[in-house]
């Protein structure tokens, strides 16, 4: 990391009202912001994308399965909570933020739903771990809501039960969606298989530390959260053949992006092929060099995010301002329900 880079240059004026607070009519209706490699921009549509792509590429897909992570109840001694899962650690405990007028304690229960207690066992820094009577999954599904980023103003509704989820979603476990994957219907992944453009699949489950703003002043000082990833065997194969095909890595987001250099990282002279998994704090900011990943398709990220120092490495610092003001004066939707853009690295 560039030991100079300031948080303050990551900033950016978005209108509130282009923040998308619910999605597109259908997936494949977005808007798309093309930034080629020669860092020109271009105004298209979600369904060009095809047309962006050569049959040698890549598709990188993260295929997380977003949990009904948030729950409401009260302490039994009846103070209001609200629980919103970070992660299942086994199957019937979890690390969780919790949110009430004054911290529970260890031994202290909790009633969810009206339904059920659980356990506080302890606290991991900002996180508490909770024991739940059963599977926490079986819960969630049973008693939890879809847990919807902050800056949408909306309760979760069974629209979004559907669409704050990819179609190909596999692995349960994320508490934010992957949403450069929202846009994909059927139609574009069959069209892209037709094309012979070929797919693959990596797992991050995605935290909600992914909306938090950097906070230090110097990016050198920030302590990244952490998200559990899987690259397997096969997907590291496809690359290497891609490769040497002379085709294109194309993370669909930015999680993919970091579970696939996550895994670049790992790799050592004992395990040059994989599988790779386990936690991942990677920090992406200019200056990274990319073993990988050679384009992307993201949506538009929060001012001050991890995510937005993450395509400015792959793009540009510049380009990126650039591209953004555009985005704002042409009225693009923003954040987890909006426009998406593609991004090609300007070093292929």
């Amino acid at each position: 990391m560039h030991p100079s880079l300031e948080l303050s240059q990551f900033n950016y004026e978005l209108p509130p009202e282009l923040i998308a607070q619910s999605p597109a009519a259908h997936r494949a209706d977005s808007r798309l912001l093309h930034l080629d490699a020669s860092s020109a921009l271009h105004d298209r549509q979600f369904l060009d994308l095809p047309s962006l792509l050569r049959p040698n590429d890549l598709l990188v897909f993260n295929n997380t399965r977003v949990i009904k992570a948030r729950l409401l109840g009260h302490k039994a001694s009846g103070g209001k909570v609200e629980v919103l899962i970070e992660r299942i650690t086994q199957a019937n405990t979890a690390l969780a933020h919790v949110k009430a007028s004054k911290s529970p304690k260890a031994g202290g229960t909790l009633v969810l739903a009206d339904a059920f207690n659980v356990t506080v066992l302890g606290r991991e820094g900002e996180l508490f771990e909770l024991e739940f009577p059963g599977s926490v999954l079986d819960f969630l599904d049973q008693y939890g809501a879809t847990p919807l980023p902050p800056y949408i103003e909306h309760a979760a509704a069974s629209e979004d039960d559907e669409r704050y989820q990819t179609v190909y979603a596999q692995e349960p476990g994320a508490v934010a969606a992957p949403t450069a994957g929202l846009h994909f219907d059927q139609a574009m992944l069959a069209r892209l298989a037709e094309l012979g453009i070929a797919q693959t699949f990596v797992t991050l489950h995605v935290g909600a530390g992914t909306f938090q703003p950097v906070r230090t002043q110097h990016l050198a000082d920030h302590i990244m959260h952490a998200e559990r990833y899987s690259v397997s065997a096969e997907t590291v194969a496809l690359i290497r053949a891609t490769r040497a095909a002379g085709g294109r890595v194309v993370a669909i987001g930015t999680t993919s992006v970091r579970a696939l250099e996550s895994a670049a990282q790992h790799m050592t002279s004992a395990n040059p092929d994989g599988p790779f998994e386990g936690d991942t704090r990677l920090f992406i900011t200019p200056g990274y060099q990319f073993a990988w990943v050679d384009a992307l398709l993201t949506n538009f990220h929060l001012p001050l995010s991890t995510l937005l120092m993450l395509v400015s490495a792959l793009a540009g610092m510049e380009p990126i301002r650039r591209a953004y003001a555009h985005a704002v004066q042409s009225r693009y939707r923003f954040f987890s329900y909006g426009d998406a853009m593609f991004i090609e690295s300007s070093k292929q």
